[in-house]
């Protein structure tokens, strides 16, 4: 199974969008591990999640959040965080 995810940070207002198959150590990773972008923006908690059987599914809803109308809708899930 797949997961595409979305992290926030309260802390700095961002979010991050990614897959994996190993969402708990993906999280880990993100905020504890990681040297990449999420490192600048700890700490992250998970906010929304989906699952996908095919990592060509998964891939494709990950694109979908990071751009055009996923980009709204993603704003609309931190939104109802707020």
């Amino acid at each position: 199974m797949y997961a595409v995810y979305i992290l926030y940070s309260y802390k700095f207002h961002k979010s991050y969008v990614g897959f994996t198959t190993n969402l708990i150590g993906r999280f880990k990773s993100h905020n504890e591990l990681g040297e990449d972008f999420t490192k600048r923006y700890r700490p992250w908690i998970v906010i929304y999640c989906e699952y996908f059987e095919d990592k060509k599914e998964a891939v494709k809803r990950e694109k979908y959040y990071k751009a055009g109308k996923g980009y709204y809708e993603r704003n609309e899930i931190i939104q109802k965080l707020r």
